[in-house]
């Protein structure tokens, strides 16, 4: 009887607390400031629905985003509110409006730090905290200033070669003999898992660009606690052992301080080094201008002249690890698995690769010239983009009131823009689920329509590396191998992070072997 009594009045408490939300979230909480852009004064939220008490609807987003249909969170809703360009939801215990079109996107983009501000949800926060005191954003804000010079195409171009360089050792050991996650079938055919593989090449290019590592166990043994922090990004916030949230947290800190170690003892190179050749530190950092990101950074101070600290340096370098190590990877797992699934695509992508290669001298390697003749590949990866984006999208945080399509932003509401909301949506991809790299020729997309890398002053500052990145991955395996998917049907899902249900094993199969 006291059981039945107990689940009763816990009933009664969890719908009385989800009638006090949804009745609280019609209430227009205050009346804008002066501060909006329309000239009517918004006092209505969006439309839209707050969901469950506590989780909202965060649930229901992450399920469509888990079944490899995350743009039905965002029609369904678009549907239900009359094809509304904004709507109100809850997620990850916030109140939030979603943007909808590209004039959202665009909306968001050019108002950073003017109407709203980046924001990372309580996760984020406390995975990649920093051991300074400063915030996410101001990090990110100092980061973009320090890295932009090393980011940008031109110091990128030094780096085409040793990109070629570490994909073919890559592919020798990895799919030609594969050592792990690979089954053999006769004398020149194996299986292999694309996506650990993929990961593991994508991680192992980062350590030797930004960090001039290239011991194999070495690598391994930073990978290994990387493996753990994408999957802490939406976890339940448990800080206990045995949680992912709680083995995210320590795979951070583990990788951190591995990096911070490498960069003390990088200082006192450095500093040899000054006193071995000059005093003059524009003539020491000339010295090191084709070094590492890492040797760049140890050179750098922020505007107002302070010098960066180690572990300043370790988050920097471990945010961009992190990023190159999923985004990046799962891209070049989507690119495979379409390249296997469209023959026509691959057959022309293999043309327009067999021409640059065949212009080559033996043990050249690739070269900023031969990147801009990839005209077609990089269509088709972008096609690929805008079909599976890495991620969903990201967030931001209104620093005053305004008015966005006749609707109140209040201050402190957080934002979210969806790349699925754009990439998938008819009015700007005509027949969305149809593979067409020829939308990114001439004019190429509506503006904001299409935003892999984001846009405005917080566009993604790797997206030149990623191009780069994944343009040398496409060359070297499809002029090396033909393959075809162990299971046809298999589907990419976010689950938090973009990943193949099972891993995309694929039968590898040499140019010169001939098979039905």
């Amino acid at each position: 009887m006291e059981t039945e009594l107990f689940i009763i009045l816990a009933l009664v408490l969890f719908v009385s607390l989800y009638l006090f939300r949804l009745l609280n979230s019609n209430v227009n909480p205050r009346r804008m400031s002066g501060s909006g852009t329309e000239h009517e004064v918004a006092v209505d939220l969006p439309p839209g629905s707050t969901g469950w008490p506590i989780i909202g609807e965060t649930l229901e987003y992450l399920r469509t985003a888990k079944q490899g249909v995350p743009e039905k969170f965002i029609v369904d809703r678009r549907n239900k509110y009359s094809s509304c360009k904004v709507f109100k939801t809850s997620l990850l215990r916030e109140s939030m409006a979603v943007m909808c079109t590209a004039a959202g996107n665009k909306f968001l983009f050019s108002n950073e730090n003017k109407l709203v501000k980046s924001w990372w949800p309580a996760n984020f926060e406390k995975i990649f905290a920093n051991s300074e005191k400063t915030d996410t954003t101001q990090e990110s804000i100092r980061l973009r200033k320090v890295l932009s010079p090393f980011l940008k195409p031109d110091a990128l171009h030094r780096c085409i070669g040793v990109m070629d360089e570490v994909t073919k050792q890559h592919l020798d050991v990895y799919w030609s003999f594969s050592l792990f996650d690979y089954e053999k079938e006769d004398d020149e055919i194996v299986i292999i898992k694309v996506h650990p593989l993929a990961k593991k090449y994508t991680f192992t290019l980062a350590c030797r660009l930004f960090l001039n590592i290239d011991d194999p166990k070495l690598v391994a043994k930073l990978e290994e606690p990387i493996r753990h922090i994408s999957s802490g990004f939406i976890s339940l916030p448990l800080d206990f052992p045995g949680t992912k949230f709680n083995r995210a947290i320590r795979a951070s800190k583990q990788i951190k301080k591995e990096i911070e170690k490498m960069i003390k003892q990088r200082r006192i190179d450095l500093h040899l080094h000054l006193l071995e050749t000059s005093s003059d530190h524009e003539v020491a950092a000339a010295a090191f201008d084709h070094q590492d990101l890492l040797s760049r950074l140890l050179m750098e101070t922020y505007s107002d002249g302070e010098e960066m600290k180690e572990s300043d340096i370790a988050n920097k370098l471990y945010g961009l690890i992190v990023g190159a190590y999923d985004n990046i990877s799962t891209t070049l797992v989507s690119i495979v698995m379409h390249l296997s699934q469209l023959p026509h695509v691959y057959d022309t992508v293999l043309k327009e690769q067999m021409e640059i290669a065949e212009s080559k001298a033996e043990g050249e390697l690739l070269n900023w010239g031969d990147l801009k003749k990839m005209k077609y590949s990089w269509r088709v990866a972008c096609e690929v983009l805008r079909l599976l984006p890495p991620i969903l999208g990201t967030f931001r945080e209104a620093i005053t009131d305004f008015a966005y399509e006749g609707y109140l932003i209040p201050k402190g509401m957080k934002l979210h823009w969806n790349m699925y909301a754009t990439h998938k949506n008819p009015d700007y991809f005509p027949d969305p689920e149809k593979f067409d790299p020829s939308r990114f020729q001439g004019q190429g997309p509506a503006p904001y329509s299409f935003v892999p890398f984001g846009g405005g002053p917080r566009m993604c500052p790797g997206k030149e590396y990623a191009r780069f990145k994944i343009l040398v991955f496409m060359h070297n395996v499809v002029t090396r191998f033909k393959w075809e998917m162990v299971f046809p049907d298999e589907k990419m899902i976010m689950d938090p992070v973009l990943i193949p249900t099972k891993g995309l094993p694929i039968r590898l199969f040499p140019h010169n072997h001939h098979h039905d």
